[in-house]
C-alpha cells in the first residue's frame, strides 16, 4: 500500500514543480524585456504641426525606444494630434542631419534609428498636409465610460465668493477648436459670453420641454418685422442650432441682440428666475394675435386663492391671483432651523396664519376687529411647476445680502394631491365663492356657522372646479388629486455666493429619461446620484450660520412636469416639422457650411504686417497682409499694391515685397526669382506671430532694385558739412560684418561721391555713443556693426581733423545734433485788449538793426512766412502803442496824482545779444508806468485752469498789473507792503542786495537749491544755461486749422540739455517780456497742460516735436511755491471747495500769507474776510489737520512743497488756537433715539486727556459726564457712516485715558469724535421703517461718495426691450 501510494503522489509533485517552474521562468524573462528596455536608449521626437495657424506653436512631444518602428511613430503622432493615421505627412525639420525637406516613409518598417533618427538628441518633424489635403480630424469613438468619466462633471470647479461667473469654470482643453466638434452626448452647448450663465441654463431648458419647443417651432415669422429684434424668430433660430449643429457649442449673441442688449450686459450677472419672469413677458407681448398667445399661461402659469377669514363668524375676504413660479423658504424667519424638504415647505408656504391681538382684522361683517385666519390656497397647479428656492436672504445684523446652503431635499416624482383638501370642499362658505379671473376679490360668508373652522389649519382648498354639484365636484377634485403628480426634468444649480456665482443647468431628456449637465459649452451625462448633490448643506450643525460653512454649490429651480400621458408630448421628428422651419434648418445649414469654409480659408491665411514708404507723402504706412499660403509672391505684391492705395503714386511694376524687420529698421533679403513661389513656404508656413513684417519697396521708373541677401548689415550714411554744420538725411548702404573699415569707406565712397582718402567715419552704436572708426584693417564686426547702423561721413580737408575726436568741430557737431530736439511754442496773444501790463523788454524803437543783432541765429525758410523779425517788430509796436495808450488814458482820467514807482529791474543778459543792453533797458524802465489799479478787473478763474483762452491768469494778472520787478512787491493801492523779514517794499531791494553781497541766506530769493524752485540766475548774475549748451533756433511755424486763431507759433530747434532758466531766457525775444514775466507749460496728450518750473532742469524730459505753451504772469521766483487754497465746510455735504492759487514764500509768516490772501478772496470769491476772521489749516487729501498759527513761520515751522494745498476755515469767532500744545477736534453727537447725527462742533483741548473731552463736550451737549460715550470716526473726512450702523459698528468708548494711544492715535488736529448719551435707547423701528431708512441712507452716503458697506455692489435692473432699444421702451421689464 505504501509504495503503491508513493508512486501515485510523485507525478503529482513533478507537475506542481514543473508548473512552478513554468512560472519563474515566465518573470525572469518579463524582467529580462523590462531590463532591456530600460537600457535601450531613447530618442526624443519633437512634432510641430503646420497646418494651421491654431497648432503651429504647440509641440507635440514623444520619448520613443530607438527600436519603435516608424509606422509606430506614425501612429503615435496620429493619437496625440487627434488625427486619422495616414491622412497627414511627416517632414524632418531643421537641425537633423538629412535634407530639410526629406519625407519620412510611412510604410517604413525600419526603426526609428534606421531612419535617421538620433537618441539623445532632439529630433524635429514637422506634420503637414498630405497631398495637399488637411488632416482628417479623428472622432471620438472611444469608449463611452473612459470618456464620460472624462467630461462628467456636474458643475464648476467654484472659487468661493466670486463676483462673476466668467471665470468660475474654465477647461484646461478649451480652445476655439475645441468648440467646432460635437459633444458625444449628442448635445450642443452655449457659449458663455462673460457672466450669462444664467442666461444659458435657463435657454437650455426651454429647449429641453418638448411642449415650449414644439409651440416655438409652430410659431411663423412674418417677413414684415426686423429679423434681429424679434425674440421669437432669434429663440427659434437658436433651437434649431441647437438640435442640428454639428458645433460643440453656439453663441447666443443674437438672442441677447434681440433682448436690445449691449455687450455691457454680457457683464452683468442676474438671477435666472428673474429672466424667466421677464422674458416669459417679453414672449407674451410678442406673441398677441397668434396661436402662442397663451402659451406661456397653459404651461406655466397656476392660480391660488388670498384669503382671509374671520374665526367669530366664518366672513372670508379673499382675491385670487395668478403665479407662473412658487417661491419656497429655506429657512423660516429667525429660525435656526432650515426646511427639510421641499414637501416641507409647501406646506409651511401654504400654513395660515392667526391675526391676533394688535394684528386683527376688521371684519365688514362684524363691524369690528376680529381674530382671523389668513393664508393661501391653491386653486390650480400649471402644467409645468416651477419653484424657486429662496436661497438668497438679507441678513440684518451685518447689513449684506447673504445666500443659505442649506440642505433642502426635492423628489424625483412630487405628488401634489397630498395639498388638496376635499372636506374643505364642502364648506357652503366655499360653494359660494366662484372664480371669476386672477384679479377677482369677494367674500364669502354662511348663515349656519359651523365650529369646522378649527380644523382648517394646514390645508387649501384644491383645484376650483366649475361645477353646481357638490357630489361631482368633490367627484372631480379626487380625481385631480389622484392625477396631481409631477416628474423633475430640470434643476438649475447655483454655486456661489450672494455676491456672484456660476449658474448650470442639469436636465432629464424625455427622450431616453438620462440626466446630462448643461453647462455653458460643455454637455456631459450625469446620473441621479449627482443630481442628490446639489441638495446642499453638510453634516453636523453649526447653529444659525451653518451654511456659511456648507457646500455653495445647490439646487436654485426646480422644474417639474405633469405627468399625463394624454398631455405629455414629444420632440417634433424632421419630417414633422412645419415648412417655415425646414426652411430655416436649410438656411442654417448653409450658413454653418459657408462658415466652416471660412474657417478653413483663415487656416491657410498668412496674416503678417505690412509697411510701406509712400514715394509721394513720404511716411511711412503700416497695415495688415492676408494671403492664403497657395497664392504666389506677385499675386501678394498686387494685393499689397491695393491695400497701400498706391495706384496713383507709382506702376505695380514699381514695387517688390522684401524681408522687413520694422524693430530695427533693416532689410533682411529680397526675393529675386521667386515671383512664382507659394507665400505658405517663403513665410515659413501659416503662423500665428511672425518674427519678421514685409516692406512694400519701391522705386522710379528709371531706377533698378537692389538686391538684398541675406547676412548683410543696413547702413544709414548721413553726410555732416562742418562749414554750414549740417547733417543731411541717410542713404542706405548695404554691407558685410566681415568688411574691414577701409573696404567700407570705399563701398560709401561709392554712394555719395566723396574721397574715401580723407573721409572720416563715426559709427553711433547706440544713443549719443560716438566710435570714430580709424583702424583700418578692423572689421565691422569687430567695431560693433549690427544689422541696421547709423554712421556719420566727413570728407573735408580742414585742421580739424589734426585734433583728437573728442575735442574736434566733427565731435561737438554730432554731439549737438544727437541732443537737439524740435519743439512747437504757442505764443500769447499780442492784444491791446489785455487788461493787464506786458513788460517790454525790447526797447521800443523798433530798431531793425537792433533786431536783426538780437536774433541773428533765427533763419526764416519760407519766403511766403512772415520773418521772425518781423514777428518781433510788430510785437513790440503793439507794446509800444499799447504803453501810449494806457498813459494817455491815465492822463486823461486826472489819476496823475497817483504816483506809480519806478520797476527797478536787474541787469538781465541775453544769451542770444552779447551787446550790453543795461543802459537801454535803464532808459526803458523810467517809460513803463503801472497801470491805474482801480481799473483792474479781477478774473474769477485761477492759473490752475491751464487750458482757459486767456494767456494769464488772474492770480498772475493781479501780479502784472502792479507791475513789480523781481525785486519790488507793491500792493493794490501802493503802499509799502511789509515783507517776511520785517522790511517794507521800499528799502527791501537794497536790503536784499547788501544782504546778498555779505552772503547772509535770509531772504526769499536765498532758498535752499532742494526747495519748489530754483533762480534763474548765479551768483555771478549770469544764466546757468549759458555756459554751456547755447544751440537754440527759431524759425516761424504756421499751426494746424483749430489750433487757435490770432496765436503765434515757432519752430524751435533747442540743445535738450540746455537748462528751462535758459530757454526762458532765449524766448524773452519772442515774447516781448522779461522771463520772469512768463510761464512755461508743456502739453501732453489730450491737450493737458502743467507748469515747468524748476529752472535748473534741463529739458531732457521733453520729447521730440513737443508742445508748450507760453502764458504771461510772473513766474516762481527762489523759495516761493504755488500753493491751491480749498475752502472747509465741515458741515456741508461737499466740505471742501477749491478757492484759488496763491503763492507763498520761504520766510513768510502765515499771518502775511493770510494779509496777501485777503485781496484776492475778495476779488475773485467774493469773500469780504478780515485777518482774523479765518484760520489756514493743512490738508492731507480731503482730511483737515494741524491748524497753523498766525506766528509760524513756512519752511522753518511748516514744510512746503510744490502744489502745495491748504485749507481756509472761515472762524464763527475768536480764534481759540494760540499754542502748538492744544489740540483741535470735531465732535459730533449722535442721537440713536432720533437715528440723528448732529452738526460738526469743534473742541479745543489743552491736553490728550480723555477725561478733558468728557468735559468739554459736556459743556457743550449738556451730557453728565459720567453717561458720556465717544468713539473716532473711521475713513476720511468727514468720516461718514450709516445710521443703521454707527450705534454698533465704531468702538465706543475705548479703555484709554489720553487720545494719543492705541486704538485712538488722535496726535493731531481734525480728528472726527463721535459722541452719545449712554442711557439714550436706540429707537425700535418697523421693517418698513429700516427699509425707507436704508434707501436713504444709501442714496446719501452715495451722494458723499462713501462706500456703503451694506449695499457692496449695485445691481442693475434686469430688463428686456422689445423694440431693441433701450431708450425707447424703458418701461418694459
Amino acid at each position: 500500500m505504501v509504495p503503491s501510494e508513493e508512486n501515485q503522489l510523485v507525478p503529482k509533485e513533478d507537475m506542481l514543480w514543473r508548473c512552478r517552474q513554468s512560472i519563474f521562468d515566465e518573470m525572469k524573462k518579463k524582467f529580462a524585456q523590462i531590463e532591456s528596455a530600460a537600457d535601450e536608449p531613447r530618442v526624443l521626437c519633437i512634432i510641430q504641426d503646420i497646418t494651421n495657424s491654431t497648432t503651429v506653436n504647440e509641440r507635440i512631444t514623444l520619448n520613443l525606444p530607438a527600436s519603435t518602428p516608424v509606422k509606430r511613430l506614425f501612429e503615435d503622432v496620429a493619437t496625440k494630434a487627434g488625427y486619422v493615421n495616414g491622412t497627414f505627412d511627416l517632414f524632418w525639420g531643421k537641425g537633423v542631419n538629412v535634407a530639410n525637406t526629406a519625407l519620412l516613409d510611412q510604410s517604413n518598417d525600419k526603426s526609428i534609428v534606421d531612419a535617421g533618427f538620433e537618441p539623445g538628441k532632439r529630433n524635429l518633424l514637422l506634420l503637414t498636409d498630405k497631398d495637399g489635403k488637411k488632416p482628417q480630424i479623428a472622432l471620438e469613438e472611444s469608449s463611452g465610460a473612459d470618456d464620460c468619466n472624462q467630461d462628467q462633471f456636474i458643475g464648476p470647479l467654484p472659487r468661493e465668493g466670486s463676483v462673476g461667473c466668467a471665470n468660475d469654470y474654465v477647461s484646461q482643453n478649451y480652445s476655439y477648436s475645441s468648440i467646432l466638434n460635437k459633444s458625444e452626448t449628442g448635445y450642443v452647448g452655449l457659449v458663455n459670453q462673460a457672466m450669462t450663465c444664467y442666461l444659458n441654463s435657463l435657454l437650455q431648458t426651454l429647449f429641453m420641454t418638448p411642449e415650449f419647443r414644439n409651440a416655438l417651432y409652430k410659431w411663423e415669422f412674418e417677413e414684415s418685422e426686423d429679423p434681429v429684434t424679434s425674440i421669437p424668430y432669434q429663440l427659434q433660430r437658436l433651437f434649431v442650432l441647437l438640435q442640428t449643429s454639428k458645433k460643440r457649442a453656439i453663441e447666443t449673441t443674437d438672442v441677447t441682440r434681440s433682448f436690445g442688449w449691449d455687450s455691457s450686459e454680457a457683464w452683468q450677472q442676474h438671477d435666472v428666475q428673474e429672466l424667466c419672469r421677464v422674458m416669459f413677458d417679453a414672449l407674451e407681448q410678442k406673441w398677441k394675435q397668434t396661436e402662442q398667445a397663451d402659451l406661456i399661461n397653459q404651461l406655466y402659469q397656476g392660480k391660488l386663492k388670498d384669503y382671509v377669514r374671520c374665526l367669530e363668524c366664518g366672513y372670508e375676504s379673499w382675491r385670487i391671483d395668478t403665479y407662473l413660479d412658487i417661491p419656497l423658504v429655506i429657512r423660516p424667519y429667525g429660525s435656526n432651523q432650515a426646511f427639510a424638504s421641499v414637501e416641507e415647505a409647501l406646506h409651511a408656504f401654504i400654513q395660515p396664519e392667526i391675526l391676533d391681538g394688535p394684528n386683527q382684522y376688521f371684519c365688514e361683517r362684524c363691524k369690528k376687529k376680529c381674530d382671523a385666519r389668513k393664508g393661501l390656497r391653491f386653486l390650480h397647479f400649471p402644467y409645468l411647476l416651477t419653484l424657486q428656492l429662496k436661497r438668497f436672504d438679507f441678513d440684518y445684523t451685518t447689513m449684506h445680502r447673504i445666500k443659505l446652503n442649506d440642505r433642502m431635499t426635492f423628489p424625483e416624482e412630487l405628488d401634489m394631491g397630498s395639498f388638496i383638501d376635499i372636506e374643505d370642499e364642502k364648506s357652503p362658505q366655499t360653494e359660494s365663492c366662484t372664480d371669476s379671473g386672477a384679479e377677482n376679490e369677494g367674500s364669502c360668508h354662511s348663515d349656519q356657522m359651523s365650529n369646522d373652522f378649527s380644523n382648517d389649519d394646514g390645508v387649501d382648498e384644491g383645484i376650483c372646479l366649475e361645477s353646481n354639484s357638490t357630489a361631482e365636484r368633490i367627484s372631480k377634485v379626487g380625481n385631480e388629486k389622484n392625477s396631481l403628480l409631477y416628474e423633475l426634468f430640470s434643476v438649475m444649480v447655483h454655486s456661489g455666493s450672494a455676491a456672484g456665482g456660476h449658474y448650470y443647468a442639469c436636465i432629464k431628456s424625455f427622450s431616453d429619461d438620462q440626466w446630462y449637465s448643461f453647462n455653458d459649452q460643455h454637455v456631459s451625462k450625469i446620473t441621479h446620484e449627482d443630481i442628490k448633490k446639489t441638495y446642499g448643506g453638510t453634516s453636523g450643525s453649526r447653529g444659525y450660520y451653518s451654511s456659511a460653512f456648507a457646500s455653495s454649490t445647490n439646487a436654485y429651480m426646480l422644474i417639474y412636469r405633469l405627468k399625463d400621458p394624454t398631455r405629455n408630448a414629444k420632440f417634433l421628428e424632421v419630417n414633422e416639422y412645419p415648412e417655415h422651419i425646414k426652411k430655416l434648418v436649410q438656411k442654417e445649414k448653409e450658413l454653418e457650411e459657408q462658415e466652416k469654409r471660412q474657417r478653413e480659408i483663415e487656416r491657410n491665411t498668412c496674416k503678417i504686417k505690412l509697411f510701406c514708404m509712400h514715394p509721394a507723402k513720404q511716411i511711412m504706412m503700416e497695415n495688415k497682409l492676408e494671403v492664403h499660403k497657395d497664392r504666389t509672391l506677385k499675386e501678394a505684391v498686387e494685393r499689397a499694391y491695393k491695400i497701400m492705395d498706391l495706384e496713383e503714386a507709382v506702376p505695380l511694376e514699381c514695387c517688390r515685397l522684401i524681408k522687413y524687420d520694422e524693430f530695427h529698421d533693416y532689410l533682411e533679403r529680397s526675393y529675386e526669382g521667386e515671383e512664382d513661389t507659394p507665400m505658405g513656404i517663403l513665410l515659413g508656413g501659416v503662423k500665428s506671430t511672425y518674427m519678421f513684417d514685409l516692406l512694400l519697396e519701391t522705386r522710379r521708373p528709371d531706377q533698378v532694385f537692389q538686391c538684398y541677401k541675406p547676412g548683410e548689415v543696413m547702413v544709414k550714411v548721413h553726410v555732416v558739412d562742418l562749414k554750414q554744420e549740417t547733417v543731411a538725411s541717410p542713404i542706405s548702404v548695404r554691407a558685410y560684418l566681415n568688411q574691414t573699415v577701409t573696404e567700407f569707406k570705399h563701398l560709401i565712397s561709392k554712394a555719395i561721391h566723396l574721397p574715401a582718402e580723407t573721409m572720416r567715419v563715426v559709427l553711433e552704436r547706440c544713443y549719443n555713443d560716438l566710435r570714430l572708426l580709424n583702424v583700418a584693417n578692423k572689421t565691422l564686426k569687430a567695431e560693433g556693426f549690427f544689422r541696421s547702423n547709423k554712421v556719420f561721413v566727413e570728407s573735408s580737408e580742414s585742421q580739424d581733423r589734426q585734433l583728437a575726436f573728442t575735442d574736434s568741430h566733427l565731435w561737438k557737431l554730432l554731439d549737438r545734433h544727437a541732443n537737439t530736439i524740435k519743439l512747437y511754442v504757442s505764443l500769447p496773444e499780442q492784444s491791446p485788449g489785455s487788461q493787464f501790463r506786458r513788460t517790454v523788454f525790447q526797447k521800443a524803437s523798433g530798431d531793425s538793426s537792433n533786431l536783426d543783432e538780437l536774433c541773428g541765429r533765427v533763419k526764416g525758410p519760407l519766403s511766403n512766412i512772415k520773418s521772425v523779425e518781423a514777428i518781433l517788430e510788430e510785437s513790440t509796436e503793439k507794446l509800444k502803442t499799447l504803453s501810449l495808450q494806457q498813459q494817455q488814458q491815465e492822463g486823461d482820467n486826472g489819476d496823475s496824482s497817483k504816483s506809480t514807482e519806478a520797476s527797478d529791474f536787474e541787469n538781465i543778459e541775453s544769451p542770444s545779444n552779447e551787446v550790453d543792453s543795461s543802459a537801454e533797458n535803464r532808459e526803458l524802465e523810467n517809460q513803463i508806468q503801472v497801470s491805474d489799479p482801480e481799473n483792474y478787473q479781477s478774473e474769477e478763474r485761477s492759473d490752475s485752469d491751464v487750458n482757459n483762452d486767456r494767456s494769464t491768469s488772474s492770480v498772475d494778472s493781479d501780479i502784472l498789473s502792479s507791475s513789480h520787478s523781481s525785486d519790488t512787491l507793491c500792493n493794490v493801492d501802493n503802499a509799502p507792503m511789509p515783507l517776511a523779514n520785517g522790511l517794507d517794499s521800499h528799502s527791501i531791494t537794497s536790503s536784499r542786495r547788501s544782504k546778498a553781497n555779505e552772503g547772509r541766506k535770509e531772504t526769499w530769493d536765498t532758498a535752499e537749491e532742494d526747495s519748489g524752485t530754483d533762480s534763474e540766475y548765479d551768483e555771478s548774475g549770469k544764466s546757468r544755461g549759458e555756459t554751456q549748451y547755447m544751440y537754440f533756433k527759431a524759425e516761424p511755424y504756421i499751426a494746424e486749422e483749430g489750433s487757435g486763431e490770432g496765436q503765434k507759433w515757432l519752430l524751435i530747434h533747442v540743445d535738450k540739455r540746455i537748462t528751462l532758466s535758459a530757454f526762458k531766457q532765449h524766448l524773452e525775444p519772442f515774447v516781448g517780456v522779461p522771463s520772469s514775466q512768463f510761464k512755461v507749460f508743456r502739453v501732453y496728450a489730450s491737450n493737458q497742460e502743467f507748469e515747468s518750473v524748476r529752472l535748473n532742469e534741463t529739458l531732457s524730459t521733453f520729447s521730440d516735436e513737443n508742445k508748450i505753451t507760453i502764458r504771461l504772469g510772473r513766474a516762481l521766483k527762489k523759495g516761493e511755491y504755488r500753493v491751491k487754497v480749498y475752502q472747509l465746510l465741515v458741515n456741508d455735504p461737499e466740505p471742501c471747495k477749491f478757492l484759488l492759487d496763491s503763492v507763498f514764500a520761504k520766510g513768510m509768516t502765515v499771518r502775511q500769507s493770510k494779509e496777501e490772501l485777503l485781496t484776492q478772496l475778495r476779488e475773485q470769491c467774493g469773500l469780504d474776510l478780515t485777518v482774523d476772521r479765518f484760520r489756514l489749516r493743512k490738508k492731507t487729501w480731503k482730511n483737515p489737520g494741524t491748524v497753523f498759527l498766525d506766528y509760524h513761520v513756512y519752511e522753518e515751522d511748516i514744510n512746503i512743497s510744490s502744489n502745495w494745498e491748504v485749507f481756509l476755515e472761515i472762524l464763527d469767532g475768536p480764534e481759540k488756537m494760540k499754542s502748538m500744545s492744544q489740540l483741535a477736534v470735531l465732535s459730533r453727537k449722535w442721537r440713536p433715539s432720533k437715528m440723528k447725527l448732529d452738526s460738526f462742533q469743534e473742541v479745543v483741548l489743552e491736553s490728550s486727556s480723555v477725561d478733558e473731552l468728557k468735559e468739554k463736550l459736556c459743556e457743550i451737549s449738556g451730557i453728565p459726564v459720567e453717561n458720556i460715550e465717544f468713539a473716532k470716526g473711521r475713513g476720511t473726512f468727514p468720516c461718514e457712516i450709516s445710521v443703521l450702523e454707527i450705534h454698533q459698528d465704531l468702538d465706543w468708548n475705548p479703555k484709554v485715558s489720553t487720545l494719543n494711544v492705541w486704538p485712538l492715535y488722535i496726535c493731531d488736529d481734525g480728528a472726527v469724535i463721535f459722541y452719545r448719551d449712554k442711557n439714550e435707547q436706540m429707537v425700535e423701528l418697523t421693517e418698513e421703517q429700516r427699509n425707507e431708512l436704508m434707501k436713504k441712507e444709501s442714496s446719501r452716503l452715495q451722494k458723499t461718495g462713501h462706500r456703503v458697506t451694506y449695499s457692496p455692489r449695485k445691481e442693475k435692473a434686469l430688463k428686456i426691450y422689445l423694440d431693441g432699444a433701450p431708450n425707447k421702451d424703458l418701461t418694459q421689464d
